[in-house]
């Protein structure tokens, strides 16, 4: 559903903030000082295009809140990016860092543009152009703000501005600290491309596993089984969608803007990418059903219903007709305050996108450390720890006199990897979140996730300012 002229994103997580804040007794001003963006930067700048004609483009970096530094927060480009869009999303992007205590303040940048319309020549000219503009008025830099992708953007476009910021600080030794979610060649970390998708997984997982949660819902425990409907096929709802399906959910159905496909008996994720990478649309899968308008696949049956596209996709129009029993918000605010209500009278837990989406912002935490320290994770210890496995190994064989077969051997031996390393950060990060956000919840004796969530947030950030002594 496209935004309408009142409707307001940045307004509606503000509300979110005021209605968590009431359950806090922090004074009116501080509440104030978290809401507000701190700084706006919005500005235009011509690319002469390949037929030699000239186009003016708008941009934005939006820098929320600085109780924190660097400022974080990803670059999108979509032809919906506009001012309030740049401040709700950087907004979120400040809740979220508090909420799964990731030392950042929020930040969050676009351009606005269609990048599907541009030769791949043309969006380097227009990513290196739009990062020279962000130098220039110190909103990039590894203590400053460091961007992230986001809609329409990847880890191509990260090396681009990676490698221009780097031309702009010959001498400083942490460039490339100055952006996350670089491919590896240009000192990206393990793990980077499916963070955000395997955060949904966990959070997910952790969820169905909470037996009182899922007896309200009528539920069993686990994931095995679920039926799940993703919206969206990019990074996020791929990955979202592959990883639930390892852990034995069910994807019945997935919905893209070409369309939607269906099956009961579920989707293979992997080749059904395959399919879209060789057709270019997902519709006409294989013992799949077409559904023309995607929007319709959110309101079928199913267990879980994950929106990882865009914003305002569930409103107080089609939440009645909501079937899902729980909604994991893999977008930046699928759900509006209005829908979300209505959601809760019927019984769905929603979990909210400041928590669910957070493994994205999580990983690029740790290559950020990375890229400061220099140094690969693991690669310091992972040959000493399996050395000291190995020596723990043949102790065990020679105690019993036994000898382990070499896949056992091998398996037991393993040192962590960098990515091994990663992938168990992020799931200690969702795992503690979680139930953070829901004893909060249930110690507030509220029904909303999301709530809880915010109210975590807001009791980090306001702790920041205080130690600050800005609020004696």
């Amino acid at each position: 559903m496209a935004n309408t002229p009142d409707y307001s994103f940045y307004d509606d997580v503000n509300q979110f903030v005021d209605k968590a804040a009431m359950h806090t007794e922090h004074p009116a001003g501080l509440i104030e000082q978290i809401k507000t963006c701190n700084s706006i930067y919005k500005f235009n700048f011509p690319i002469k295009l390949e037929d030699g004609t000239y186009k003016v483009l708008e941009a934005y970096r939006v820098q929320h809140s600085q109780h924190k530094m660097p400022t974080k927060g990803g670059i999108r480009y979509a032809e919906t990016v506009n001012e309030d869009e740049v401040k709700a999303l950087s907004a979120l992007m400040t809740y979220k860092c508090a909420l799964v205590n990731v030392p950042f303040g929020g930040a969050k940048g676009g351009i606005k543009m269609n990048a599907r319309s541009y030769s791949p020549q043309m969006l380097e000219r227009i990513t290196r152009r739009y990062t020279s503009e962000l130098i220039k008025k110190n909103f990039i830099g590894p203590a400053q703000d460091v961007p992230a992708p986001d809609y329409g953007t990847g880890a191509r476009e990260m090396a681009w501005i990676a490698d221009t910021y780097a031309a702009f600080a010959p001498n400083q030794v942490n460039a490339s600290g100055c952006v996350t979610g670089k491919p590896l060649s240009q000192s990206g970390v393990q793990g980077r491309t499916e963070a955000t998708g395997t955060g949904v997984m966990l959070g997910l997982r952790e969820a169905v596993n909470v037996k009182e949660d899922m007896d309200e819902l009528g539920l069993t425990t686990g994931l095995e089984g679920k039926k799940v409907i993703v919206q969206g096929f990019g990074n996020v709802g791929y990955w979202s969608a592959k990883t639930l399906q390892d852990e034995g959910a069910l994807i019945v159905g997935i919905a893209e803007f070409e369309g939607g496909v269906y099956n009961e008996k579920g989707l293979d994720v992997e080749d059904l990418f395959r399919h879209r990478r060789d057709t270019k649309s997902i519709l006409n899968y294989k013992d799949a059903k077409n559904v023309e308008n995607s929007n319709e696949l959110l309101e079928w049956e199913c267990d879980i219903l994950v929106p990882a596209a865009l914003e305002n996709q569930i409103t107080e129009e089609n939440a009645p007709r909501i079937k899902a029993k729980i909604i994991g918000e893999g977008a930046n605010g699928p759900v509006t305050p209005e829908a979300e209500n209505i959601l809760i009278q019927k019984g769905v837990l929603v979990i909210p996108d400041m928590y669910l989406n957070a493994g994205g912002v999580t990983v690029s935490y740790f290559e950020w450390l990375k890229n400061l320290s220099r140094v690969s994770f693991g690669k310091i210890d992972k040959r000493y720890d399996e050395l000291n496995n190995l020596r723990i190994v043949q102790a065990i064989e020679k105690a019993s006199n036994t000898t382990l077969s070499e896949d056992v051997r091998k398996n037991l031996v393993k040192g962590a990897s960098e990515r091994d390393l990663v992938l168990s950060g992020l799931a200690e990060t969702m795992i503690s979140a979680y139930h953070e956000v829901r004893n909060t919840m249930k110690r507030k004796n509220l029904k909303s996730m999301r709530t809880a969530a915010f109210i975590v947030a807001i009791d980090r950030i306001a702790i920041s300012y205080l130690d600050l002594g800005i609020f004696p």
